[in-house]
């Protein structure tokens, strides 16, 4: 089935939209998306029955969309959602979605932001709403026709709404919208207070069930990595250098990733190949036979590309990218750990993916241990090792074929053994690092494995001099604290001051502590002794930029 003739084409979407889609990547529609969008397209009143994660946001943003109208300049869409953070995550996916529709704009109000902005950009004709449901009866307090042009309502996570206290809420602003409006409902779980608010708000809905008829594999070893998402190809690389593994596959969610991630793992040296659906037949039969043969050891796949994919060779699994559903996650993972032998799942998760990990741990009835990245020492053991494995088998007979030569070559250059053997071991690793300072130097950062607690209300948020004043963490012994003017507000993260201050300072990852931004400056915890020279070192360093200006930090 190609793309012109099937998946997302078959619903007859705007085109521009679904451009927009194809070139993120997606292939396939999955079970909720197949279900919802030609009901919400309809224009019929819905509730959907489906767990976080299996793609119900294109399922309600793309027949939304193809229901806009972009000449009018007033909110026609309103999705509510519990907590900011999925509010923004919604509002990226409209955007990515209405990216080739001119005149298409998305707004989210959320609590903790300036309310004047976002009530501006919806008083200028914002069509796209999503909104956490207590900012957004803070609006309606200041203009209570704000909602008056909605023809769109969607309930995302309704069961989480209620269990964070919203019904109030929500009742004002279903009393703010015009009675004639398409409400479509969706939630991983349906009580009593979901089917009362369905009864009292929408009109003959239709129903879409998704079922999870998931069970885990309990003989493959099972664990997650929390990593932000630009580092995770850093974060595999790492992980590659630990792992014992005879053949991996990686998923990943669409068809560039398998072809950045398989071109990034045959620049380190592995022999890896992409597989996704653009693939022809012959050559993904090809692909199969030289993972199965050894002549591939890494295959970099879609979830669509591998269906079927059995090859007894396969140790690990690796999800590079959070799958859409758990019983996605139980397919992926069932790569590995065939016929009784054993096999290790490894998935990575970014600090916006948590609350899928939770799901999938819910429905398969099993916890995914948090694992950590290999620290310098132990990635620095295994190169040693790797070296030491392909050296041994060849270092019983190499005197006497290549013994001569050695002398000749040291009488030839002048130099000492010990000088050639290194120049040799350099060549043979190609100047791979096997020191503990530049492997640190590489290592990607990791986010807290801890979850904030967040509250939408505004008023239970600190205000931004809350934020800037609350107190520094206790030093550690043998550390002291600088300050750089640098903050979030100049577009700084961690990563970009630690690694300013490994470049230009010389330091190892070791010696640098804490690192912790702010809106208007930044903290960082240096080594107390030589700081002045190392602060003179790093005097003219920029940062993004903007000078680096490091000063000791005097906390009285």
């Amino acid at each position: 089935m190609t793309q012109e003739t099937g998946g997302f084409a078959a619903f007859n979407l705007n085109p521009n939209i679904l451009s927009a889609v194809i070139a993120t990547g997606y292939e396939e529609p999955s079970a909720i998306q197949q279900q919802s969008i030609p009901i919400i397209m309809a224009g019929h009143d819905m509730i959907g029955q489906a767990q976080t994660g299996t793609g119900k946001t294109a399922a309600f943003a793309l027949p939304i969309l193809h229901r806009i109208d972009p000449a009018k300049r007033e909110p026609q869409a309103l999705i509510l959602a519990p907590t900011r953070e999925l509010a923004l995550q919604v509002a990226t996916a409209f955007e990515t979605y209405a990216k080739q529709m001119p005149g298409v704009t998305v707004v989210a109000v959320y609590g903790g932001a300036p309310m004047g902005p976002q009530l501006k950009a919806i008083r200028n004709g914002a069509q796209i709403v999503v909104a956490t449901p207590g900012r957004l009866c803070d609006h309606l307090r200041r203009d209570e026709k704000v909602l008056s042009t909605v023809n769109h309502l969607v309930l995302d996570e309704a069961d989480e709404m209620l269990k964070l206290g919203f019904m109030d809420d929500l009742e004002v602003i279903f009393k703010a919208l015009p009675p004639t409006r398409q409400t479509v409902l969706f939630s991983a779980t349906l009580p009593q207070s979901i089917r009362a608010i369905a009864e009292r708000h929408l009109r003959d809905p239709q129903h879409v069930k998704i079922q999870t008829k998931t069970q885990t594999v309990t003989a493959i070893e099972q664990a997650h990595l929390l990593v932000h998402a630009d580092q995770k190809t850093s974060a595999v690389l790492s992980l590659l250098e630990v792992e014992d593994f005879d053949a991996l596959i990686m998923f990943v969610r669409t068809k560039q990733a398998t072809l950045d991630l398989a071109s990034a793992l045959e620049a380190k040296g592995y022999k890896a190949a992409a597989l996704n659906g653009d693939i022809a037949q012959n050559q993904r039969e090809r692909v199969i036979d030289s993972l199965k043969d050894g002549r591939l050891d890494i295959v970099v796949a879609t979830d669509v590309a591998a269906r079927g994919l059995d090859v007894p060779r396969i140790t690990h699994v690796f999800n590079v990218d959070m799958p859409y559903d758990p019983e996605s996650y139980v397919h992926r993972i069932g790569r590995t750990g065939r016929a009784g032998r054993e096999g290790r799942a490894l998935l990575l998760v970014t600090p916006r993916e948590r609350r899928m990990l939770q799901v999938i741990e819910r429905v398969t009835g099993q916890k995914v241990a948090e694992v950590r990245l290999p620290d310098a020492q132990a990635v620095l053991d295994a190169r040693i090792k790797k070296l030491t494995n392909s050296l041994t088998p060849l270092v019983a007979d190499a005197e006497s074929t290549h013994g001569d030569l050695l002398d000749r070559l040291i009488a030839d250059i002048g130099c000492s053994p010990r000088a050639l053997a290194a120049a040799l071991l350099r060549k043979a690793t190609n100047g791979q690092a096997l020191t503990l300072a530049a492997i640190e130097r590489d290592r990607p950062l990791v986010p807290n494995s801890a979850p904030r607690e967040r509250s939408e209300r505004s008023g239970d948020r600190p205000d931004r001099g809350d934020r800037e004043r609350r107190a520094p963490v206790p030093l550690a012994e043998g550390r002291a604290r600088c300050r750089t003017a640098l903050g979030a507000r100049d577009g700084i993260a961690a990563k970009n001051l630690l690694g300013a201050i490994l470049n230009e300072g010389g330091l190892a990852r070791e010696a640098i502590g804490r690192i912790q931004v702010r809106d208007s400056f930044s903290l960082v915890e240096l080594p107390e002794a030589g700081l002045e020279g190392l602060l003179a070192k790093l005097k003219d360093t920029r940062v993004a930029g903007k000078q680096l200006k490091l000063r000791r930090y005097r906390e009285d």
